[in-house]
């Protein structure tokens, strides 16, 4: 059975920082593409950050390049979102996916397995 579980989530102010975790179980990591989404009330997910199984090419929206970055430890099962710069329209729940791919997945759709979210919120 494949678990994905964030962590890290919580409050920051305007221009703070905070890393989310994403511990994987009951699946071959490392031959898994990963990405990161987030939803805002009243909006859809949107992705924010991928990254190829082997953490050698990554995505990121517009909207979080040069704030965000996305790593992963395939030794540890887990990959991660470091939040810098935080805005408060970065407020959404967070979450982490999978799909069993050794490309780079951009798209919603391919990803399969999801992780329950984290809650980010930043006030101004």
């Amino acid at each position: 059975q494949v678990q994905l579980v964030e962590s890290g989530g919580g409050m920051a102010q305007a221009g703070g920082s905070l890393r989310l975790s994403c511990a994987a179980s009951g699946l071959s990591f490392s031959s898994y593409a990963m990405g990161w989404f987030r939803q805002a009330p009243g909006k859809e997910r949107e992705l924010v950050a991928a990254i190829k199984w082997s953490g050698s090419s990554t995505y990121y929206r517009d909207s979080v390049k040069g704030r965000f970055t996305t790593s992963r430890d395939n030794a540890k099962n887990t990959v991660y979102l470091q939040m810098n710069s935080l805005k408060p329209e970065d407020t959404a729940v967070y979450y982490c996916a999978a799909v069993h791919s050794y490309r780079l997945v951009v798209t919603v759709n391919e990803y399969n397995y999801w992780g329950q979210g984290t809650q980010v919120t930043v006030s101004s």
